[in-house]
C-alpha cells in the first residue's frame, strides 16, 4: 500500500459539487483531498451496473484505483422514495435517461419524480438519502461505510442551495429542504456528512491521508 503521507486522498468524482462537499467534511479532521480532474490522466467511466450502491461504489473504487496506481475512495449514493419501492435508488443521477450539464439532468430528474409522486400524499412520501463510500487499492478494499438522512418529499421545490433532488427533500425536524440548509449545516446532517464521518474513523484507524497545510 502507498504511503498515507504521498499524495491527497484521491477521490473517484468528477463531480466538483460532490468533491468540494468531501473536502469540506475531511477538511474538519486535516484531511487533504483531490478528484479526478486533478489528474492528467484521460480514464473512461465504469459502467456502474451493479444491483445496491455498496456493489456500484467498490466497482467504482477499484476501477480507478487500477487506473491511476492510487488508493481510491469512491462513493455511490442516491436517493429511496419509498413510495416508489426504493427508486430512484442506484440510477439516481440517471433517473429520467436525460444528457447534457449537470443542472438540466438534475431538472429532468426532480421532474420524473415529483410526476410520479403527485398522487401520493405528503405523509407517505417518506425517503431517505443513502451515501456508501469504499476506499480501495487495485489490490483489495480497506474500507466501506454506509450514511443515510431521513425526509420526505416535496412537490414544489424549496432553497437553491446543494444539487440534485436537495430542493425537494424535506426535513420534518429543520422545517427545510437540505437545498434550504447552509453548507456548512448541511455537512454536518447529510448522508455524505455521515459516510463521511464514519470513513474519516476508518481512515485514522488505517493511518492514511495527509494533513492539510496550515
Amino acid at each position: 500500500m502507498q504511503s498515507p503521507l504521498d499524495t491527497p486522498l484521491l477521490i473517484a468524482t468528477a463531480n466538483p459539487h460532490k468533491l468540494e462537499e468531501i473536502g469540506a467534511i475531511f477538511a474538519t479532521r486535516r484531511v487533504s483531498v483531490e478528484g479526478l480532474d486533478a489528474l492528467d490522466l484521460s480514464i473512461d467511466e465504469p459502467v456502474e451496473d451493479r444491483c445496491d450502491f455498496e456493489g456500484n461504489a467498490r466497482l467504482k473504487a477499484a476501477y480507478y484505483a487500477r487506473a491511476t496506481g492510487r488508493i481510491c475512495l469512491a462513493d455511490d449514493s442516491g436517493l429511496e422514495v419509498d413510495a416508489l419501492g426504493g427508486e430512484p435508488g442506484v440510477i439516481s443521477a440517471r433517473y429520467a435517461g436525460a444528457r447534457g450539464p449537470r443542472a438540466r439532468v438534475d431538472l429532468a430528474n426532480n421532474a420524473k419524480m415529483v410526476e410520479r409522486l403527485r398522487d401520493v400524499p405528503e405523509d407517505q412520501r417518506t425517503a431517505r438519502f443513502v451515501c456508501v463510500m469504499v476506499l480501495a487499492d487495485a489490490a483489495r478494499t480497506w474500507a466501506q461505510v454506509r450514511g443515510t438522512v431521513e425526509g420526505r418529499i416535496l412537490l414544489e421545490p424549496r432553497g437553491t442551495n446543494g444539487f440534485g433532488y436537495d430542493p425537494h427533500f424535506f426535513l420534518p425536524e429543520l422545517g427545510r429542504t437540505t437545498a434550504e440548509l447552509e453548507p456548512e449545516h448541511k455537512n454536518r446532517i447529510s448522508h455524505r456528512a455521515d459516510a463521511c464521518q464514519r470513513m474519516l474513523d476508518a481512515l485514522k484507524r488505517l493511518g492514511i491521508g495527509r494533513p492539510c497545510e496550515t
